[in-house]
């Protein structure tokens, strides 16, 4: 036990970054139950749109949804998202699938939905970027 005390006073650095890494790796493995809601890659995504009935809430501003969008996509920019949430109500036991541009501005929108009673929430992981880059289609207008 002294080696160890020694050790982290030696290495205060090292010492303070492992356990900065372990904390990190442990909200990224059980972050999804904290927040309550689950990320979808693209894969996961089309998985659950084509056997699940998912939708998808595209929550990105409209210049940005009419560049490129993901077919049948329901589309209510964040800045709205909390004064228009009646028209997702019919949607609620469907898990919604909801996407942005990267991924981040989403996870807002997800916890919003969250505290608003919906239970089958996914953040598309990497947005509408990683949609594409995975070759799934889009379609513009």
């Amino acid at each position: 036990m002294e080696q160890l005390i020694e050790f982290i006073t030696n290495h205060i650095i090292l010492t303070s970054a492992f356990f900065a890494l372990t904390v990190l790796l442990l909200l990224d493995i059980f972050g999804a139950n904290l927040r309550g809601f689950q990320s979808a890659s693209p894969g996961d995504a089309t998985q659950l749109i084509n056997h699940e009935d998912a939708v998808v809430l595209d929550i990105r501003e409209d210049n940005e949804y009419h560049a490129g969008h993901i077919v049948n996509s329901l589309h209510i920019p964040l800045s709205y998202l909390k004064d228009r949430m009646t028209e997702l109500e019919r949607h609620k036991s469907k898990p919604i699938i909801v996407g942005c541009r990267s991924g981040s501005r989403s996870s807002k929108a997800c916890s919003l939905l969250k505290k608003q009673g919906f239970e089958h929430i996914y953040n598309l992981k990497g947005g509408i970027m990683a949609w594409q880059h995975a070759n799934l289609p889009v379609t513009k207008g």
